[in-house]
């Protein structure tokens, strides 16, 4: 690095927001399985604090080593569903248990309170998902998903209607708290293994024992580089210069990554190049594309510069490191994203057009507030239509809705912090109530036969 690099990266730091989102250890529990859930439970704390004791501090000596910021400190671990279905009992031991080692150890969130049933559903399986909303309830650290579907194996609907109910009753157990255990839980379609985000982050089954992945963050920085630009500059100048900012944020993930993993003494995992906002002003993906040419994200024309703008990210990112992974591109978090957030105050911004943005960014609807009065069967048939663009698409969609409880049309929920705050949104309530009833699976698509 030159005396040039050093200070532009001091400058994306300090004025542009440029950090480290997280820093994600993902620890196997395939060695704690026991018969017994409390031997289970013992197990899980031992080998959870143990691995993960200097985590957080190896986190803070690398801030000031080179003086990034690291917002989060998170661990994820294999899906609890597997050591339910070995023990039996109430798999919401386990969630208190996880909830006790994240907060011996300090980090911000604990990810794999999960089950993977994109085929089906064994008894382990099921027992934890119908947990999940009293798990989330009474933990503070803990965060959940749920795998529905996959390109290879179609969409499990039987597992999609439950997990209607299972949204629903997440922000009725939490209303009194800004119905907050329905942020918490994501409804997947081909899940991730190696995610350092939360709250869909899980160990999967074919990770080393214990791995450092790293989620980088800069949709400020990329929004300053291209403000640069000339208003007339070609769209191939704009994704080029997008395609070099990534490569500079994606190279400093990359040296934190490396740098934690030989610290701790464990396998460095991948980066995570997805541009995660936030609501603090400059930290928004909104705005990247409002800079690229929109008078507001929402307007035709936010699908083409979305996809423009994910790919370039992609192509950037890969070039600056052999170990890019989990999701990398663009989220869209409507409560996390400033920008995101003025554009439904706006009217700007519904529910159809952040369907469709999700079809060429990261992921999916993501903190999405809606009525409280939305039915299961129709937030079940939401999660269906995002499993469907996944599964067809061979990517990873998600869908975290937050049915605001005893909120008023018109109002909001408002968490602060990286959370953010969003109004309610309205939906099409027209009944989509047979077709979740019917059950059974959606078949894998003719992509699925790749062999």
């Amino acid at each position: 690095m030159n005396m040039k690099d050093i200070l532009e990266t001091l400058n994306m730091i300090e004025n542009e927001n440029l950090d480290i989102r997280t820093i994600t250890m993902g620890i196997s529990l395939v060695d704690c399985a026991d018969g017994d859930i409390e031997r289970s439970c013992e197990k899980v704390y031992q080998k959870i604090t143990r691995s993960a004791k200097d985590l957080v501090k190896t986190g803070e000596q690398i801030e000031r080593k080179y003086g990034i910021p690291i917002v989060n400190k998170r661990i994820s671990v294999t899906p609890i569903s597997q050591l339910v279905a070995a023990s039996g009992g109430n798999p919401v031991k386990y969630a208190q248990t996880l909830d006790r080692a994240a907060a011996a150890v300090g980090v911000n969130f604990i990810g794999g309170y999960s089950a993977l049933v994109h085929k089906g559903m064994s008894a382990g399986d099921l027992a934890l998902i119908k947990s999940i909303p009293q798990a989330l309830a009474e933990t503070t650290h803990v965060c959940s998903s749920v795998n529905i579907g996959s390109t290879r194996a179609g969409i499990n609907m039987d597992a999609v209607k439950l997990m209607g109910n299972v949204v629903r009753e997440c922000a009725i157990l939490t209303k009194a708290d800004m119905c907050v255990g329905a942020t918490k839980l994501v409804v997947f379609c081909n899940a991730v293994e190696d995610n350092p985000f939360m709250a869909g982050a899980f160990h999967g089954v074919g990770e080393p024992d214990v791995v450092i992945n790293v989620g980088v963050s800069g949709p400020g920085v990329v929004r300053a580089a291209l403000a640069k630009l000339p208003k007339g500059a070609s769209l191939e100048i704009v994704a080029e210069e997008i395609k070099r900012t990534a490569f500079k944020i994606t190279r400093m993930g990359q040296l934190v990554g490396t740098e934690a993993a030989q610290t701790l003494n464990v396998p460095f995992g991948i980066v995570d190049i997805s541009l995660a906002p936030t609501p603090a002003v400059g930290d928004s993906v909104a705005h990247i594309l409002e800079e690229i040419g929109l008078e507001q994200v929402g307007a035709y024309g936010t699908i083409a510069t979305l996809a423009m703008l994910n790919d370039a990210v992609k192509k950037g990112g890969v070039m600056a490191s052999s170990s890019v992974g989990g999701l990398s591109g663009a989220f869209i978090p409507v409560s996390e994203d400033a920008g995101m957030i003025a554009a439904v105050e706006a009217g700007n911004l519904n529910i159809e057009m952040l369907t469709a943005m999700t079809a060429v960014c990261s992921v999916g609807l993501d903190m999405i507030v809606v009525p409280g009065d939305t039915t299961a069967a129709v937030i079940s048939a939401i999660i269906a239509d995002e499993a469907a663009i996944g599964m067809i698409n061979s990517k990873t969609t998600a869908v975290r809705l937050i049915p605001a409880i005893d909120v008023p049309d018109d109002g909001e929920l408002d968490w602060g912090g990286l959370f953010g705050k969003a109004r309610v949104m309205p939906l099409n309530v027209t009944k989509p109530d047979v077709f979740i009833n019917r059950g059974g699976r959606i078949p894998a698509p003719i992509q699925s036969l790749k062999n």
